[in-house]
């Protein structure tokens, strides 16, 4: 009787690869500009005079790649400005990373395996593309606006003078280059620690299963919590009429908050200060710990929170529980011979992890000082600039300046998260083996570890595979 068929995935030739790896670039940025372009229309960015909506684009999304905006102008020697931002829209930079990652493994789907020579082949290719395209960003990513001189008396002195103010801003290309380097290789890393789709080389295939059991789990915590956020979020909405800002919170912040949200939960803090009326739309709490005396540094924890509003004690539960659920599917998901303790270890790791990339990822820095003889900022200037970035409507009309720093405590928050996840881990894995059902296959069932359903190593599709 004649065998079946089968079909070996091999690599791409040149200019398939360099084709391949367009798409992934390609689709991310895609991505990342429909929904900027979405949360800054929401916001109001679509009134920049001057046709600036296009480089304010390009901005939101060289700061969703780890990349800094710089900001400055001024009026000769009347008026300077000087400003800078460094903050991830995180909402931007998680649609861009989920439609890169979806890319990526479409491209190697029907293999369980792929060649070392291969993936990093692919890699390669994606990473040239991917500096090309952010030089282009940084090119992109700049603009000056006309600043309107305040008041009758400034108009009159400002025309007789011959002064023109201007701000403008523009990408800074180092940083967004590096960092955005580096955004895309833990995007890459992220996409095989957590998708059973991804095929390894043989070499990688015994530490499959002590990876991405732990590290899915952990993706459907911070899932989770952006489902959660999403619908506070929606509610908020309909109950208090402020749909659009609201909104636009959504496309633009909602994970730098509601991640944050499950740091605080896990007992971890961060250091802040807001001064002046920079216009961020934060919830309430956050804003009032915030907005310490004199301008000193703030501590954002579940106490300052709570002492704010007393509902932010449920941060602590919510933590626990979604930590223990994800503790028992990673110990579901695992083979049966996996002990207890190694389940423990492994999910306090992933844990640590997780709030490590949260902390990095929830830093902001938005420092802006204005010097003025007779110049209002607003109407289209700076001001409005900075609210189209970060989500918030003209903050800085009428004022001579402020700031806002967030930076992690990372060196608790870390320690923290890694006994958390000691404890639901273990907790998770007694779950888990009283079920009488504890992983789909064991380690011995298939050489190198776990297959994903229909697949087998060496690359070749099986009759039935999905």
């Amino acid at each position: 009787m004649q065998q079946p068929t089968t079909r070996v995935a091999g690599p791409p030739g040149a200019l398939r690869g360099w084709l391949d790896a367009l798409a992934v670039v390609l689709a991310g940025f895609a991505a990342m500009a429909a929904v900027a372009a979405l949360g800054l229309w929401l916001a109001g960015a679509d009134d920049l005079p001057g046709g600036g909506f296009p480089a304010v684009l390009a901005g939101a999304v060289a700061l969703a790649v780890g990349g800094s905006v710089q900001l400055d102008g001024g009026a000769g020697q009347f008026a300077a400005v000087d400003a800078g931002i460094s903050a991830m829209p995180l909402s931007v930079s998680l649609a861009g990373a989920v439609v890169m990652a979806e890319v990526f493994l479409r491209q190697l789907r029907f293999r369980a395996v792929a060649g070392g020579g291969e993936l990093l082949g692919r890699i390669a290719r994606t990473v040239v593309i991917w500096l090309v395209a952010l030089a282009l960003l940084t090119l992109g990513a700049r603009h000056t606006f006309d600043v309107p001189l305040g008041g009758d008396l400034a108009q009159t002195i400002g025309g007789a003078l011959g002064l023109t103010p201007e701000v403008g801003f523009h990408a800074d290309a180092p940083s967004t280059v590096g960092i955005g380097l580096a955004w895309l290789l833990v995007v890459l890393a992220g996409t095989f620690a957590v998708s059973r789709r991804a095929p390894l080389p043989r070499v990688l295939l015994p530490y499959q299963l002590a990876v991405r059991p732990a590290a899915f789990a952990l993706w459907l915590v911070l899932l989770a919590y952006l489902v959660i956020g999403l619908a506070a979020g929606v509610l908020t909405a309909i109950v208090h009429g402020n749909a659009r800002q609201t909104l636009a919170v959504l496309l633009l912040a909602l994970p730098d908050l509601v991640w944050l949200a499950f740091g605080v939960g896990l007992g971890a803090q961060w250091h802040g200060r807001l001064s002046g009326a920079l216009g961020l739309p934060v919830p309430r709490p956050l804003a009032e710990v915030l907005r310490a005396p004199d301008g000193q540094q703030a501590t954002i924890s579940l106490g300052t929170l709570a002492d704010q509003d007393a509902r932010s004690w449920w941060l602590l539960p919510l933590a626990a529980v979604l930590l223990l659920a994800a503790g028992f599917l990673a110990a579901y998901r695992s083979p049966r011979t996996v002990r207890l303790w190694q389940h423990a270890v492994r999910f306090a790791l992933a844990g640590a992890v997780a709030v490590l990339l949260v902390g990095l990822w929830t830093r902001a820095d938005a420092d802006y000082g204005l010097s003025v003889l007779g110049v209002g900022v607003g109407q289209g200037g700076l001001g409005d600039l900075i609210g189209s970035l970060l989500g918030g409507a003209n903050p800085l009309a009428g004022l001579g300046g402020g700031s806002l720093t967030l930076r992690p405590v990372l060196w608790t928050a870390v320690p923290l998260a890694a006994g958390w996840g000691l404890l639901t881990g273990a907790l998770g894995a007694l779950l888990a083996a009283r079920t009488g059902r504890r992983g789909e296959v064991s380690s011995g069932d298939v050489p190198g570890g776990e297959v994903s359903g229909g697949e087998v190593p060496g690359g070749k599709e099986v009759p039935g595979a999905g």
